[in-house]
């Protein structure tokens, strides 16, 4: 199997591309980004065609995993042209080139922010338990495009019989969250610590969850399941969720308490939603490892409450040097297109800001 793994110089896609690397079973992979990275052997647009295309054949791909994405804090920033050139046109271009070349399966790592306002329960309501039957509901441009983009998967695989995996992930970057009321009540590793309870995943498990995906997508034909750390909730904890979570904390991971207290951190008040994983575990034969109870006995035992991965990646830098496309390897392959205002797409990396140079 010869892999296309977009956004190979941001978080996930260099996961994938490190783990690809050292596999043992004969799948081999070939990274596509607008930044040149380490990982990244071709540099260049996914909104342009041609590029698209001529990836898939100098690399005899056979499987893609489109990991890059124009990403929700940059609704502020960019042109909602630009997330459709981004998130929508360089989706396309991949799934019909994919079929055109023959490629024989495919994933989409789309995302939980896609849920947008199904995230958030009423007054006096339960928090949300938010599953594949929940109907998305886009807060933003982003959301609306992500949504879009898993509509063109279903389409494509209907169309055509292409086998298509549509993840949805939660929270994986390591940058500090972009609110300041947030950074400001918690510290970075407490706040991330939280999030592991309900709208969290580690780095390694999405990246296993991958390529789970891409050995199962041609038995499955087309689905789509939420990727998060298995939650310690029930649906019946709900109600209690959105009055009193310490309390449900407590009583399912007690040893929190102590370690909290350890380390001087807070729990949340309340939670108001949680990412159910249960069917991508249950399609993907997936077994994540890092969820609440395994950080805090990490963090007990001395150790870093994220995977080695993770830690091994770290954060990403944010917009590139003028001159970047300059300073890549001689080995890389490098596409401009022609000057255009510049659309740039995420690569599921840093919150902060969206990858593009002059010329792209």
């Amino acid at each position: 199997m010869k892999i296309l793994v977009t956004g190979s110089s941001g978080h996930l896609g260099e996961g994938l591309m490190r783990v690809l690397a050292d596999d043992a079973s004969g799948r081999a992979a070939v990274g596509l980004d607008l930044l040149p990275g380490p990982f990244t052997q071709v540099v260049g647009d996914l909104a342009d065609r041609a590029t698209v295309r001529d990836a898939i054949a100098a690399h005899g791909v056979t499987a893609i995993v489109h990991a890059a994405t124009l990403h929700k804090p940059h609704v502020g920033s960019h042109a909602r042209q630009q997330f459709v050139d981004t998130n929508v046109t360089g989706t396309l271009n991949l799934l019909e080139e994919a079929v055109a070349q023959g490629v024989d399966r495919f994933v989409f790592t789309s995302t939980t922010s896609a849920f947008g306002r199904a995230l958030t329960p009423g007054d006096r309501e339960p928090a949300a338990w938010i599953d594949e039957h929940v109907v998305p509901i886009p807060r933003n441009v982003y959301g609306v495009t992500k949504t879009s983009a898993e509509g063109l998967c279903e389409l494509v695989h209907r169309d055509h019989g292409l086998p298509v995996v549509i993840l949805r992930t939660s929270r994986f970057f390591p940058e500090r969250d972009d609110r300041d009321e947030v950074r400001a009540a918690y510290a970075d590793a407490n706040l991330k610590a939280n999030e592991l309870l309900y709208r969290r995943v580690d780095l390694e498990d999405a990246v296993q969850a991958h390529l789970l995906a891409l050995d199962r997508a041609p038995a499955l034909g087309f689905d789509r399941a939420i990727v998060s750390a298995t939650t310690p909730f029930t649906l019946a904890d709900t109600p209690a969720l959105q009055q009193d979570a310490p309390a449900v904390v407590a009583a399912k991971v007690p040893q929190y308490v102590e370690m909290y207290a350890q380390l001087g951190w807070t729990m949340l008040p309340t939670i108001e939603r949680v990412y159910d994983n249960a069917h991508a575990r249950a399609i993907l034969s997936w077994a994540p490892r890092w969820d609440f109870a395994y950080a805090m006995a990490r963090l007990a035992a001395g150790e870093e409450a994220r995977s080695a991965l993770a830690v091994a990646i770290g954060a990403k830098g944010s917009t590139p040097p003028a001159d970047a496309v300059g300073r890549a390897s001689p080995d890389v392959q490098v596409h401009r297109r022609p000057s255009r205002p510049c659309a740039s797409w995420w690569s599921t990396t840093s919150p902060r800001s969206a990858r593009c140079w002059p010329g792209s």
